[in-house]
């Protein structure tokens, strides 16, 4: 099994880029393939037969993503699975390609697996790493109804059948519009708490439009994807929540001003996933109004 790995950077962590292109070489098993592309910036030097795409101007995650995809072919299907790891991490085992393989090869309805991302120096994960509800216990792996966008497997199938990354989102949730339409498609996701990404303990509200995004996209990620008669329970719920854990007036601001333009801007096409993946979303123990 053929495995690629693709790789966005902002140029600005040399060094923890370096690690992470070791950490993939060091792989067991036939070489992982590796592109890296520069997001709006210089890549600076990689090792010998990386391959870099440079883009003139930052296309965000989706964007930039996408762009590595395109590098390994239509779909990447020039292999057939792709990678997607952050500039900032680390696979701290070099067992980690063949237990992707093994998984791959063992359930043909997996399309994507999600790792478990470990801080390096503490090995704890963030309970907002793990993509379910019941996120008590990350070494405990299963099906699950999303993924952590930047510490992945993908199977290329998947991507050929239902698409690529929604670029215009350019950050936040992309992976949860990917992950819906895989399991409309008839594909499975698991959280596998023994492939881990060694990442740093970080925040999500470093990102200076954080709050804006994470509000917009989840109003498309819903008019995109969505039944009817759920997206106003899915965003209603969104809302109740988020004023319970009572952000700052900026951060409320920012987030209320992301939520109408998500009403008020194209969000793509709409495409509404079947009533029996609203159903399998609530046997994952996710129904899609949360």
């Amino acid at each position: 099994m053929r495995l690629g790995a693709v790789i966005i950077t902002m140029g600005d962590r040399p060094a923890e880029l370096r690690a992470l292109l070791d950490s993939v070489a060091d792989q067991e098993g036939d070489p992982v393939e590796i592109v890296v592309v520069g997001n709006g910036a210089p890549v600076g030097d990689v090792p010998a037969g990386v391959r870099t795409v440079e883009l003139p101007e930052n296309l965000g995650i989706p964007g930039g993503r996408n762009v590595g995809i395109e590098a390994f072919g239509p779909a990447g299907t020039a292999v057939d699975v792709l990678l997607f790891l952050d500039d900032d991490g680390r696979l701290p085992d070099p067992g980690t390609a063949e237990l992707i393989r093994a998984a791959f090869a063992a359930d043909p309805v997996l399309g994507i697996i999600s790792f478990r991302i470990a801080d390096p120096e503490t090995g704890l994960t963030q309970r907002r790493h793990v993509p379910r509800l019941r996120a008590s216990d990350p070494l405990r792996s299963s099906r699950v109804t999303t993924f952590l966008g930047g510490a992945n497997a993908v199977r290329t199938r998947v991507l050929a059948e239902v698409g690529p990354l929604p670029g215009g989102f350019f950050y936040a949730h992309e992976e949860t519009d990917l992950a819906w339409r895989a399991l409309d498609a008839g594909w499975m996701i698991d959280y596998r708490a023994d492939m881990v990404l060694s990442h740093p303990t970080t925040a999500p509200s470093r990102h200076a439009a954080y709050h804006r995004m994470v509000a917009r996209n989840r109003v498309w990620l819903a008019r995109r994807n969505l039944p009817a008669p759920f997206v106003p329970l899915y965003l209603g719920v969104w809302l109740l929540l988020t004023l319970v854990r009572r952000p700052s007036l900026p951060a409320l601001r920012a987030w209320l001003g992301g939520f109408r333009e998500g009403w008020a801007t194209p969000c793509g096409p709409r495409r509404p996933m079947k009533w029996r993946t609203v159903w399998r979303l609530t046997r994952l123990g996710r129904p899609p109004v949360i």
